[in-house]
């Protein structure tokens, strides 16, 4: 049974994803995501970055890919979670503490990113979702994010 303070409950574009957040590995990471969603900070934030075969990036509001939330950029949590098929891991610049609000979704393997990108959650859900959402850097009519909440708010 999934517990709903550590579960994200995605509606985009192209349908529901649910994705299970991992304190036990990235708290610091979790607590952010957790924090922007329930600021309603991800709602309508494209999904700016789609790489066939690799994954899908969100959680710029300005779709640049250059855009962040206001709140600091957060100290690394790498850890040994594979980056594989559905997991969420964090986006950010060449500075390992760099990440802020932006994160990725792996369409297959990408382990040459194991311990150098905070793996936070899995799509436990609606992964057929992600596979159809709109290709490209930058992706031209892009899908979104319509609303991103944690499931314990939305009972």
């Amino acid at each position: 049974m999934a517990d709903p303070e550590n579960t994200l409950v995605l509606e985009t574009t192209k349908g529901r994803v649910v994705i299970e957040l991992r304190p036990d590995l990235a708290p610091n990471h979790v607590e952010r995501i957790k924090t922007l969603a329930r600021q309603g900070f991800y709602d309508g934030v494209p999904f700016h970055r789609v790489i066939d075969g690799f994954m899908a990036q969100s959680g710029d509001p300005t779709g640049t890919g250059t855009g962040g939330s206001d709140l600091p950029d957060l100290k690394a949590e790498f850890n040994a979670e594979p980056h594989v098929r559905g997991i969420c891991s964090m986006a950010r610049t060449s500075n390992p503490n760099s990440a802020n609000s932006q994160f990725f979704i792996c369409f297959d393997d990408a382990r040459f990113l194991d311990r150098q990108y905070t793996v936070w959650g899995k799509v436990t859900e609606g992964m057929e979702n992600i596979d159809k959402i709109k290709r490209g850097e930058p992706v031209r009519d892009p899908d979104r994010i319509t609303s991103m909440r944690v499931m314990a708010d939305a009972a």
